[in-house]
């Protein structure tokens, strides 16, 4: 009978929240910028999805997206480096872990490095090291903020002692940009963690995080193991360290526009007819 007939859902109309396991209607996670209506957690999004986000329709002018790595020490673990390499590359359509390039947020002049955690877990290699100081470099020339967007689990081990001097680089590109008076914003977003936190991601003149997003060096795991000690609840996440003093913000997904926005126009000369910030952001008790 028709009536026995079992009613066929096409699969992919809803997403299970990773947060708090709600069953929630994916157009409509997908209308809220990939975050959950139930309980705000922000779903992992493409580098392609966050340039989308912060840059002006049209606006991003990809440079240097044809770098690529190599393989210096002739590294393998279960798999050669290179095949590691060519899997990420064909899996993300990317050359390695980060995008940069010249757009504008809000008619407003920047230029931006966004991360993938996709490739590699986001870690800094020679390749990831050089885009950001060339960005770095860009934003010098042509004497406009630069924003990073950072998702990583840190240095690339396959390359050794070359990603380690990467943490070096960056943060010397990033103290030029400082002693020029350019601005730098750094957006951390879940996971950042090892030598992109201990280096140049640290080291923003404004430093902004998405909601509950794990920042840190090593891993809680480790540090339990290490100190012998339980460690606070919610330690690690971006309220916490706001709370602690190592943020400036924690912004919303939907907010993180028009806030980048609102801070290039009040590192600006024209600072003083710009709309006023809370303090903190959001997540500030």
């Amino acid at each position: 009978m028709d009536s026995e007939k079992k009613i066929r859902i096409p699969e992919g109309l809803w997403i299970k929240c990773s947060l708090c396991r709600q069953i929630v209607y994916r157009k409509e996670v997908e209308k809220a910028g990939k975050v959950c209506p139930k309980c705000n957690y922000h779903f992992p999004i493409t580098v392609e999805e966050r340039i989308c986000q912060l840059s002006d329709p049209g606006s991003f002018e990809e440079f240097s997206q044809n770098v690529e790595s190599v393989d210096p020490l002739e590294f393998t673990d279960s798999v050669r480096y290179t095949d590691r390499l060519k899997a990420a590359q064909k899996k993300t359509g990317l050359s390695d872990a980060i995008r940069i390039g010249e757009c504008s947020i809000v008619g407003k002049p920047a230029v931006l490095g966004v991360f993938s955690f996709g490739f590699m877990g986001g870690s800094m290699g020679s390749v990831v090291g050089e885009k950001v100081v060339r960005a770095a470099e860009r934003s010098l020339e042509k004497r406009v903020p630069l924003v990073l967007v950072t998702s990583s689990g840190g240095a690339r081990m396959q390359e050794g002692i070359f990603s380690l001097m990467q943490m070096a680089r960056t943060s010397a590109a990033i103290s030029r940009l400082h002693q020029a008076s350019i601005p730098f914003f750094s957006v951390l977003t879940d996971p950042t963690f090892g030598g992109v936190t201990a280096s140049f991601a640290m080291l923003g003149d404004i430093i902004l995080a998405e909601p509950r997003s794990l920042i840190g060096f090593a891993g809680p795991r480790v540090i339990e193991q290490t100190i012998k000690q339980q460690l606070p609840e919610g330690f690690q996440r971006a309220e916490f360290l706001l709370s602690h003093g190592f943020l400036d913000m924690v912004v919303e997904r939907g907010r993180l526009k028009e806030t980048l926005s609102q801070l290039m126009c009040i590192f600006s000369s024209s600072g003083s007819s710009c709309k006023s910030l809370p303090v903190g952001g959001e997540g500030r008790e």
